[in-house]
């Protein structure tokens, strides 16, 4: 086992999983502690790091792409005090933060762990029932609905129809960003064959959001939206399986030159049993028709 404790949280690795929780330190941000403990189990790593500094270290884990549904729904947007796998140390526990990084590359080692993309989600995403309140409006989700309350700042063209209600069934994504110098941010839901282009202001499956303090929160929403949605690799899937017609015709005609390439291999070699080429001139044969393959 190994352990870290810092006023930014505490670290514990038991061999099988990673248990972080949040410190309670007052520069631990709003978003950590909301978000509360994580456990990641080690199949979910990609790797480890210490980075030192004159002052305090940090440590950082890399999880595997698409084991959580919170990294793919904020898609590296996080505010570097909000990043869960991040852990400030400070300079007296620097051997400690380097032990613990050993540790922890020495099982993934030793179990073989992978540090290519998953194709199913390997963390269940923040907790329900969740409720943000932020923006122009507040967004709730009870595992099942996501629903969608307007304030007293919401547009009235956004507004007129009052609170809405989604269901997870009818998603089929989620999106959210922070927002950025003099852009706003949003959290928006894109809801099966209702496509919008309307700018989060005015779109009424939106939360606008205006760089308030609350805002982070609003991905928490998104995250746990997410890990109910189908995992990304499980889609692309479904898309290579279902070809345009054009793919079709032309993976039909690969597969026709390849069986045309086979025959004349086969052709090739019987001339060359019957003595009609020589050992030359079938290498060479060969050698061209293997090319064109």
């Amino acid at each position: 086992m190994a352990e870290i404790i810092q006023k930014d949280g505490t670290w514990i690795f038991d061999g099988d999983a990673l248990r972080l929780t949040p410190g309670r330190d007052k520069n631990v941000g709003l978003f950590r502690r909301t978000l509360g403990e994580l456990v990641v189990p080690l199949g979910a790593l990609a790797g480890v790091s210490f980075e030192q500094g004159r002052r305090s270290g940090r440590l950082r884990l890399r999880l595997r792409d698409g084991a959580d549904p919170l990294l793919h729904a904020t898609g590296g947007r996080l505010a570097e005090g909000d990043d869960p796998y991040q852990l400030t140390v400070e300079s007296d526990r620097y051997g400690v933060a380097e032990y613990f990084v050993d540790e922890v590359r020495n099982a993934l080692l030793l179990d073989g762990v992978p540090a290519d993309p998953v194709a199913e989600y390997l963390l269940p995403g923040p907790a329900v029932p969740l409720s943000v309140s932020a923006g122009d409006g507040t967004a709730s989700f009870d595992g099942e609905h996501v629903r969608l309350e307007w304030n007293w700042k919401t547009e009235d063209a956004k507004s007129a129809a009052g609170a809405r209600t989604l269901a997870v069934t009818d998603l089929v994504g989620v999106e959210w960003r922070p927002s950025a110098g003099l852009e706003n941010g949003y959290i928006r839901f894109a809801v099966r064959h209702a496509p919008t282009k309307a700018p989060p202001k005015y779109d009424p499956n939106s939360v606008e959001l205006w760089g308030f303090k609350k805002d982070p929160l609003m991905a928490l929403i998104a995250a746990a939206v997410q890990a109910r949605l189908p995992h990304p690799a499980a889609a692309e899937t479904d898309v290579r399986l279902e070809p345009t017609e054009p793919a079709r015709e032309l993976t039909a005609a690969a597969e026709d030159g390849h069986d045309a390439l086979l025959r004349r291999l086969r052709e090739l070699g019987e001339l060359h049993r019957d003595g009609v080429l020589t050992d030359e001139e079938f290498s060479m044969a060969k050698q061209a028709v293997l090319k064109r393959m």
